[in-house]
């Protein structure tokens, strides 16, 4: 009989070997996107770009649909790891880390947003959350409101950024609108929620605007 410990390290190097052929799975994917935007993502092809066979990435993603999940999931991870090194930055900076993270791969980024039915999710899950804690942080710091309801707030600055990313996806906005959209979104929530005290330092970015 094999000692717990052996078999607890047989196990935890299982996992990892796993999770080698399943980052290998998702950076051949990312690669024949960038190669070939438009082509079909077989799972055959994904699986002899990743040197793995087709059961393999079956086994480990699943059908098509689960690889644009993958891929939204480790997006989401990216992200994570971003806005928790900027949580200081505030609302804006959620906002602004987002963007940035869909337009520097930005062929990567629209098909995942096209091909994933549920792609709705990635805003909803890692920036959300955050957008929520950096709006109650912004109102316990006393930029907003005490009566302000933040989880809503976040709420509607969320679903204007993905009306926003929807735009982008679809190359009706550059990279640059999108930004700008994204942030007049949250400028605009902020400056109506603003505590009197601060008013004029949130309603700054819009009057640079002459959207005042």
């Amino acid at each position: 009989m094999e000692p717990e410990g052996v078999h607890t390290a047989t196990g935890g190097l299982r996992e990892r070997h796993k999770a080698r052929r399943r980052s290998r799975i998702l950076d051949a994917t990312r690669e024949l996107l960038r190669e070939s935007p438009e082509s079909v993502i077989s799972t055959e092809r994904i699986a002899e770009r990743a040197e793995v066979s087709p059961a393999t990435v079956y086994n480990l993603i699943g059908p098509r649909e689960k690889i644009w999940e993958a891929l939204a999931v480790a997006f989401t991870e990216e992200l994570e790891g971003r806005l928790a090194a900027r949580r200081a930055g505030g609302p804006r900076e959620v906002v602004r880390s987002t963007v940035q993270l869909f337009v520097g791969d930005p062929v990567v980024s629209r098909r995942m947003v096209r091909g994933w039915q549920e792609s709705g999710l990635v805003l909803d899950r890692g920036p959300l959350v955050h957008l929520r804690r950096a709006m109650a942080d912004a109102r316990a710091g006393g930029l907003l409101r005490a009566d302000v309801d933040t989880d809503a707030l976040a709420a509607v600055v969320s679903a204007s950024c993905a009306g926003a990313l929807h735009q982008w996806v679809a190359a009706l906005i550059d990279d640059d609108r999108f930004l700008a959209r994204a942030l007049f979104a949250v400028d605009v929530a902020l400056a109506a929620a603003a505590a009197d005290s601060h008013r004029d330092e949130l309603l700054a970015p819009l009057r640079s605007r002459g959207t005042a």
